[in-house]
Formats: C-alpha cells, sequence, structure tokens
C-alpha cells in the first residue's frame, strides 16, 4: 500500500504559522513557547516561505546590527523567508519529503494553486521508517544477502510460505558497486524460526545478522 503526504501529514488546524508582517521577536516568542524550530510563513491562506529560528540567527550576523532587541522588534518575517519553491503536493508519495527535510526542520504541504494545507515534520519520517522496519513490534530481525538476479524474491516467499512465517516487515537496499542486494527480514518469532534462516542459508542467501527485537 502505498503510503501519500496527505495521509501522515499535520492539517494546518493543527499548526502554527507566522503572517509576514510579523516581528521577528514574535516568531522567536512563539519559538520558544511551543518549543519548535521552524513554521510556514501563510498570507491569506496561500504558503509564502518558511522561517526558522536558524535563519533569524544567520540574518542578525548577516546585517551586523549591534543591539539585538531592536534587530528583532524591527525586522519583520517577509525579510528572512526561506524555502519558497520547496514543498510537496499532498497527493505526492510520501519519499518526496525525504530528500527536502535533510536540510529543514518541516516541510509545507500545499494543493497545485499553493494553499496552505499542513506540514511533514522529521518525526512524522522517524514514523515512517519505524513502520517500515517494523519496530513497532517484537520479532526476529534477519539481515542477510544475495546476488542481484532474477527470481530472487520467487525463493525468498517460496520460503516463507513453506515455513508459514509470519513477515513484519521486509526491506532490501541496494550494495552499491557489489551486484548484491541486502534484504532484512523481520517475522515473528516462532519455535521454526532456526530451521527458516538453515533454509534461507540453503536457497543461497548469506545470513549477515540475526536478531531478536
Amino acid at each position: 500500500m502505498f503510503v501519500f503526504v496527505r495521509s501522515v501529514m499535520m492539517p494546518k488546524s493543527e499548526c502554527h504559522f507566522a503572517e509576514g508582517e510579523e516581528s521577528l521577536q514574535e516568531v522567536l516568542d512563539t519559538f520558544d513557547k511551543y518549543d519548535i524550530e521552524g513554521m510556514p510563513v501563510v498570507e491569506q491562506g496561500k504558503y509564502k516561505g518558511m522561517i526558522t529560528k536558524q535563519r533569524i540567527y544567520e540574518y542578525y550576523f548577516e546585517v551586523v546590527e549591534e543591539n539585538k532587541q531592536l534587530f528583532l522588534e524591527n525586522h519583520r518575517v517577509n525579510e528572512v523567508l526561506s524555502n519558497k519553491n520547496i514543498y510537496v503536493y499532498k497527493d505526492e508519495v510520501f519519499e518526496s519529503a525525504f530528500t527536502t527535510l535533510k536540510g529543514a526542520p518541516i516541510i509545507a504541504v500545499i494543493d497545485h494553486d499553493k494553499t496552505f494545507l499542513g506540514i511533514v515534520t522529521r518525526y512524522d519520517v522517524i514514523e515512517q521508517f519505524e513502520s517500515v522496519f517494523g519496530m513497532k513490534k517484537r520479532g526476529t530481525r534477519i539481515t542477510f544477502s544475495t546476488t542481484e538476479q532474477e527470481g530472487v524474491l520467487y525463493r525468498l516467499t517460496n520460503v516463507i510460505r513453506s515455513h508459514q512465517v509470519n513477515v513484519i516487515s521486509l526491506t532490501t537496499f541496494d550494495e552499491t558497486g557489489k551486484l548484491a542486494r541486502r534484504i532484512v527480514l523481520k517475522i515473528d518469532t516462532q519455535e521454526n524460526s532456526q530451521k527458516f534462516i538453515d533454509e534461507l542459508e540453503k536457497n543461497g542467501f548469506r545470513i549477515l545478522d540475526v536478531k531478536e527485537l
């Protein structure tokens, strides 16, 4: 099942956001009050950009004003907007937000007319990774590798079916430049788990690690 941005975003009704004419001091007060690092800037329902604590500090040193308090009171959000053209659409797959969040604590979710709909946070990404790796359910985590070739998934599913194991999660990774693939499989722990692992090895899968998590 695909996960879309709209299914994991925080809706605008639950978001804190700034307006362009607010002072930087007002914004910092909001950051401190709610313990957040950034907010979208919204005017008449449209997304205009992002304001972050880091960007405010950077701007202070750029303008080199001696009095910090006057700087915060006299300068407005519109002066330090960032990420004006960085956002995701609600109907995109969730992975679209991954790379963008490398450089920002949050990313705005908009409609195709730039109507602000909500945000995706780094916490949302972590939650999705926990789900992908089955971290919220205990079981046996088996890491193994195999060469890149046709029929690998068919062989794996045959072993899973023959031992009637319940799969919690299954994730694969490219071993760049090695023509190999690393697979992380988490299953419900059961009495025949070791027999299942032995069967994987018999079918050409190289066991790298087994842990009860």
